[in-house]
């Protein structure tokens, strides 16, 4: 399968810049996550690929094959060869899914026999080899989503194109198809662009995530490196749950700072490649914020604060406690009840990640989204 290049990409709807002059390697065989707030253009990067929207500028190439060239190259949508899986999986009701797995392979005139153990094979890809005769309405939301995949793969596509194909499903399955979904594209091996808004789906799924916000990346890694190494405060604060607190640097060699946090006593020596001084905001995660508990061993650092707990919850598998740091709210994580009233907690350096003040941590203009599914063009 080829990889899959965006060079430039600029897409406006009326006066709004859906995307701006963006550009993108995804990699042979990788599961690429498109991840981002709804209206960031995530969506219309998909439909672009897939030939549904047309940028104003850019070009778009699978491996050498270059499909859009503004002003040179347009290749229309049925001739992409793009496997599509709509939000709504878009599958006919007055068909049963062996006709709705076939019908791409009916629009390009492929012989019934052949067409036929295409179908067969497919299916019993997805695992509903059972269910050939069956209708849409006879199977559940999660049955639908791989008859949708499958008509999806039954022409071996180039790319293989999800729009949250997991949406509509409950959280239990969401979370098996993710891993049906991993497991399923280790074997066909189609370059994959999956596009959602959820974190959990973006990290348990992806070989590399794209974060974007108002058009544009922030950052492209692995799932650790969006996690544990985030770019901006935009993209630290999006994924995930982090404390974002606000900060001095009163020293800078590019490897290290010395920091002030406020509501924190002593001054901290962090992980810091920047050389910049003075006001900054800083991150971590809850469960990084360390817990000292009364006669455990090992000594108290000297930096440790006692603070108040303001809110506890229960949420099955860890215990959540909102705590403040100076004037700041601070959520802190553990697996183990700590008593109610007081928290002794100090805040690793190396688990700490620095930012300039003025770097934004933006959410999403309140313009309309054209993000809409077009699925009513594709076949």
């Amino acid at each position: 399968m080829p990889d899959l290049h965006l060079n430039g990409l600029t897409k406006k709807f009326g006066r709004h810049t859906a995307l701006h002059e963006l550009s993108l390697t995804v990699h042979d065989g990788e599961i690429f996550t498109l991840l981002g707030p709804s209206g960031c253009g995530k969506s219309t990067t998909l439909w672009s690929i897939a030939g549904l929207h047309r940028p104003d500028s850019g070009s778009i190439a699978f491996g050498d094959r270059v499909v859009f060239d503004h002003g040179r190259i347009d290749t229309e949508p049925e001739h992409r060869n793009c496997g599509v899986v709509f939000q709504s999986y878009a599958i006919w009701p007055h068909l049963s899914v062996a006709a709705n797995v076939g019908y791409p392979l009916k629009l390009r005139k492929t012989p019934k026999a052949q067409r036929e153990r295409r179908v067969r094979e497919v299916l019993d890809l997805v695992e509903l080899g059972d269910h050939a005769g069956a209708y849409p309405h006879q199977l559940s939301g999660g049955q639908q989503q791989r008859v949708a995949l499958a008509r999806a793969l039954a022409h071996p596509p180039d790319m293989l194109l999800l729009d949250e194909p997991f949406s509509n499903l409950d959280a239990k399955l969401r979370d098996r198809s993710r891993q049906w979904l991993k497991n399923l594209q280790s074997q066909v091996g189609v370059t994959t662009v999956f596009v959602t808004h959820d974190q959990d789906e973006a990290l348990s799924v992806s070989d590399r995530v794209a974060v974007m916000n108002r058009g544009r990346v922030h950052q492209v890694g692995t799932p650790d490196e969006i996690y544990d190494r985030p770019a901006d405060l935009f993209v630290a604060d999006f994924v995930g749950t982090a404390n974002i607190l606000t900060a001095t640097i009163t020293e800078a060699d590019g490897s290290h700072a010395l920091i002030r946090v406020d509501g924190v006593g002593r001054p901290l020596r962090v992980p810091h490649t920047g050389r910049h001084l003075g006001g900054a905001r800083v991150c971590i995660r809850p469960e990084n914020i360390d817990i000292h508990r009364p006669g455990a061993a090992g000594s108290t650092p000297p930096d440790a604060l006692t603070v108040t707990v303001e809110n506890r919850a229960y949420l099955g598998d860890h215990y959540r406690y909102t705590v403040r740091v100076g004037a700041t709210p601070v959520t802190v994580t553990t697996t183990r009840p700590v008593a109610d009233g007081e928290l002794t907690i100090s805040l690793p350096p190396e688990d700490i990640r620095v930012f300039p003040q003025e770097t934004p941590m933006d959410v999403p203009e309140d313009a309309p989204s054209h993000e809409e599914n077009p699925h009513d063009s594709v076949h």
